[in-house]
């Protein structure tokens, strides 16, 4: 039997329990015949497969029946995720494995429907939070953009879809109060972690920025030469002092976004903070000789290594449970605490939006919804004024 499927023809001819059709497109590269064959049960089953086939042909997609969102999936995890660090690429494979290719691994990448993606999402919905929807989501919806740029597959069904609320469980974020704040702060007076806790509370770095500073990015204003000096060239004897908050713990060193690159002028109590710090950390040095590792951090364990989460959150509640807080406190409440005090003290979102380094004041509504007070007028000023009231009650 001859057809033609648009521009070109072919034939379907019986072949086993069913038939075959096959349209001719030309040569190939090598001169050879160019054949396009399918399959099916029927001469219509046949010539419906073609015509899709023929379809996709001269949109330019070029992807076997048997690709299958597993398949996408996959290849973007092992080709599509370079750059990432190992700890995420290994996050993203196991909420892989485990919340999306059992569930529609199976279909064919170009019969995946937006219904078919909404269904998967809302059939997890009661078993997974919000925010791990939206990773299994953007995993999709990254993995069919890679297949859609290879052109295996027309459009990007996931990137159609809203990704719904999960399940409410898991203890949210909170923020001290001043009253709490000023305890703290008291309480880890006489302890080593002492300046991390006044650097986070005071200007709000993530956890991960604070653990990757530098010495050479804790400066101070030279009116002389009028411009900011390492304090390891000026030392602490000028009057303002500044963070370089330009790195973090993250795999290629830098912060969370470009946004979050920002000079944060210190409040008095960081830079005295940090002033006995520096002291502390020389004797240190002196104390472990050649075992101590010039890596330049601020932050460091007793050798000079870096610090780990853990060490840091041990530190956090040895003084949060001393402070009579308890010991369910996590480090970056400490960045909560931060936006909760200036949102209360009117300092406005946009400005606590360029303070913790983000791109718009929406993404601060989002994360700190729970901080912030609808209030009106920055930084260290406003930590100087605050914690000054708060001696001198």
């Amino acid at each position: 039997m001859k057809i033609i499927i648009g521009k070109y023809e072919g034939t379907i001819y019986p072949e086993g329990n069913g038939y075959t059709g096959a349209i001719d497109l030309g040569t190939d590269g090598k001169g050879g015949r160019n054949r396009l064959k399918r399959k099916g049960r029927t001469k219509e089953i046949v010539k419906d497969k073609l015509r899709k086939a023929v379809s996709e042909l001269e949109v330019g997609i070029d992807t076997s029946d048997s690709y299958t969102v597993e398949n996408a999936v996959r290849d973007w995890l092992a080709k599509g995720t370079k750059g990432l660090s190992a700890k995420t690429i290994n996050d993203y494979q196991s909420l892989a494995g485990s919340n999306l290719i059992p569930f529609i691994g199976a279909y064919k990448l170009k019969e995946l429907t937006a219904d078919n993606v909404d269904d998967w999402l809302e059939g997890r919905r009661d078993h997974l939070t919000t925010r791990t929807l939206q990773a299994i989501h953007s995993i999709l919806r990254r993995a069919i953009r890679r297949a859609q740029a290879r052109d295996k597959v027309v459009r990007n069904v996931a990137a159609l879809v809203d990704t719904p609320e999960g399940r409410k469980d898991g203890r949210p974020s909170k923020a001290m109060t001043l009253d709490q704040a000023t305890t703290v702060l008291e309480h880890a007076r006489s302890d080593p972690f002492h300046a991390y806790v006044v650097l986070s509370l005071m200007t709000g770095v993530r956890t991960e920025e604070a653990r990757a500073l530098r010495w050479s990015h804790v400066v101070a204003w030279a009116p002389q030469a009028g411009e900011w000096r390492p304090v390891t060239e000026t030392g602490f004897t000028h009057e303002k002092h500044a963070v370089y908050v330009w790195r973090s713990v993250r795999e290629d060193g830098d912060t969370k976004t470009e946004k979050s690159r920002r000079t944060l002028e210190v409040p008095d109590d960081v830079a005295k903070a940090l002033h006995d710090h520096h002291a502390a950390q020389a004797r240190q040095r002196l104390q472990v000789g050649k075992a101590w590792q010039d890596n330049d951090l601020v932050f460091a364990t007793s050798v000079g290594s870096a610090l780990d989460a853990a060490n840091v959150r041990r530190s956090f509640r040895r003084i949060t449970k001393a402070a009579g807080l308890g010991t369910n406190w996590t480090p970056r409440e400490l960045r909560h605490s931060f936006v909760s005090i200036m949102s209360d003290n009117g300092v406005t979102i946009e400005q606590i939006a360029d303070l913790v380094g983000h791109r718009t004041t929406i993404v601060t509504q989002k994360v700190y919804r729970h901080q912030l007070k609808p209030v009106i007028s920055t930084g260290a000023t406003a930590m100087n004024t605050i914690f000054g009231n708060k001696k001198s009650a």
